[in-house]
């Protein structure tokens, strides 16, 4: 998909909290699209809180995997990555590695997928508690739509878990059987974070 891959420039992106708090990860160079966004990743789990501990997660257009990888560091049981990009995948690859050693854990609960990010809804497995989803902005309008349908067709219609979308603060996506349960962030050309619950 155009536009998929790295997504960060400027600074470092660090995990905010948890057992691996303070470890850089990797992100690839020349492809600056936006600026990293660590004080939103870190509203995001402050609002999440208690849903995370034990938590299983998908991180959808996963780049460095900075969401996965922070839930990992909070408690979360595990998860799955999906990223197209050969070059981001090698650093979420590491990145994951650095996390496990932070964590004193071996690694066997993440898993990272090397696809299209559209390709992955119906076939990541048990329904995951939480999914996270941070697309390159440029390509939101096309791959919201796929990606909400797809996922009303993937997951039990009683499910209860959240999808955790990035988007541009002057972004409003309305996917049909899908409420916004909150709004972190607004303001054009800033980052915000919107969490999605299944149902009117």
């Amino acid at each position: 998909m155009p536009g998929e891959g790295p997504r960060h420039r400027g600074g470092s992106v660090r995990i905010s909290g948890g057992v691996a708090r303070g470890i850089e990860l990797l992100v690839p160079r020349g492809d600056a699209v936006r600026p990293a966004t660590d004080g939103m990743r870190q509203s995001v789990f402050s609002s999440l809180g208690a849903r995370v501990p034990g938590a299983r997660f998908v991180d959808l257009f996963a780049g460095s995997g900075a969401y996965g990888l922070e839930a990992f560091s909070r408690g979360a049981a595990g998860g799955t990555f999906v990223e197209r990009s050969a070059k981001a995948s090698e650093c979420l690859r590491r990145n994951i590695a650095a996390v496990c050693r932070s964590a004193g854990k071996g690694g066997e609960e993440l898993l990272a997928v090397e696809a299209d990010a559209l390709s992955m809804p119906a076939g990541v497995g048990a329904p995951p508690d939480l999914i996270f989803v941070d697309p390159p902005y440029d390509v939101i309008g096309d791959v919201a739509p796929v990606l909400f349908a797809k996922l009303s067709e993937a997951l039990p219609i009683d499910w209860g878990g959240l999808v955790i979308f990035e988007m541009p603060g002057e972004e409003a996506l309305r996917p049909g059987g899908w409420t916004e349960a909150k709004r972190l962030g607004r303001g054009a050309r800033n980052p915000s974070v919107a969490f999605f619950r299944r149902g009117a």
